[in-house]
């Protein structure tokens, strides 16, 4: 299936049904009086988030969506039906935007959640409801109220607890690939990943949602490069685990690289809990390590942890940090949400 993160889908709720202007008409009845109905309520567009889905992919071939109109009264005081409503299935996570890209309307961030987007226009009085003292034959009703028509937008942050960051070729899909069931594409060049992909992380009888997100690049808060287009997948994530690739002669550079860009793109994800791992140690000799390793931990502050997917080295240590940050993530939202339970 095709991965898509942003789609524009125009909308229009249905208008209500006209009420009737009827009399009743009965053989030995003189004066029936109104008995005109009134008309049905227009539809309303509604959206979901439902289960299974992880990519807004149907919204590409299909952007109109238009609930029906209500029918009109009839006479015997028959009201007349409600247009059918008309429900968006979207994946968990993502968020509904106006017009202009920037006024969130609604963040659907649990299975089940719906929101109205247009209401449908309510029907029209039929003439009965005109009937007075003063006024025995009312001759009017009142038309249906006309539906709601907007554009919205469409937007996908994948919700994951942990995150994938690093320069392209740093071994991110590797060692989602080694941690989980996922079976991203994997090759020895840059943007290999051009789509984000979620996989199952378990350590010590626990799990976790992990994201793979395409890498980034110099420049790509300006909108260099692909990641910039989806570094909202992680903005949900508890925790950032920060690649960088030990054969780089560079290493230091490349780690202000993607703080740089984080900074640019976000203040709030770059304050979230980051945990930074040298890969690809096992194509390291010992010096070599040491040297690339002290160079690392100058330019962070702080120790650095060592990893190698390919050779299982560090990679249950990394785990386990992550799910710590976790814990103490989802312990942190234990006041707004309720009691969490491990």
């Amino acid at each position: 299936m095709k991965f898509l993160d942003l789609a524009k889908v125009y909308i229009r709720s249905g208008g209500g049904g006209a009420g009737c202007v009827s009399f009743r008409r009965e053989k030995y009845i003189e004066f029936g009086g109104p008995d005109g109905g009134d008309g049905g309520k227009g539809g309303s567009v509604y959206v979901e988030a439902i289960e299974g889905l992880n990519t807004l992919i149907d919204f590409r071939y299909q952007q109109h969506f238009f609930a029906k109109t209500g029918q009109h009264g009839m006479g015997s005081q028959c009201t007349g039906r409600d247009g059918s409503d008309i429900i968006l299935k979207v994946p968990v996570g993502t968020e509904i935007l106006d017009e202009d890209e920037e006024t969130i309307l609604a963040d659907l961030t649990e299975v089940g959640q719906r929101v109205l987007l247009a209401k449908g226009g309510n029907g029209g009085w039929g003439n009965l409801r005109f009937k007075s003292s003063t006024n025995r034959a009312p001759q009017r009703a009142n038309p249906g109220q006309e539906g709601v028509e907007r554009t919205i937008w469409l937007r996908l942050k994948l919700i994951a607890d942990a995150g994938l960051l690093g320069l392209p070729n740093a071994g991110k899909s590797t060692f989602l690939s080694t941690v989980s069931n996922a079976r991203p594409k994997i090759a020895d060049y840059p943007f290999t990943t051009l789509v984000p992909n979620l996989g199952v992380v378990g350590v010590d009888g626990r799990e976790f949602v992990m994201a793979d997100i395409p890498g980034l690049i110099e420049g790509a808060s300006e909108g260099r490069g692909l990641g910039d287009q989806f570094l909202g997948h992680v903005e949900r994530c508890s925790v950032l685990l920060h690649l960088v690739d030990g054969t780089s002669e560079t290493v230091a550079e490349d780690w202000q690289t993607i703080v740089h860009e984080l900074e640019a793109y976000s203040p709030l994800l770059a304050q979230k809990p980051r945990l930074t791992v040298l890969n690809k140690v096992d194509a390291l000799d010992e010096d070599t390590l040491a040297e690339r390793k002290a160079a690392l931990e100058e330019a962070m502050g702080m120790p650095v942890v060592m990893m190698s997917s390919v050779a299982h080295q560090g990679v249950t240590d990394v785990l386990r940090s992550l799910w710590t940050s976790i814990v103490e993530d989802r312990k942190g939202d234990e006041v707004e949400d309720g009691p969490w339970r491990p």
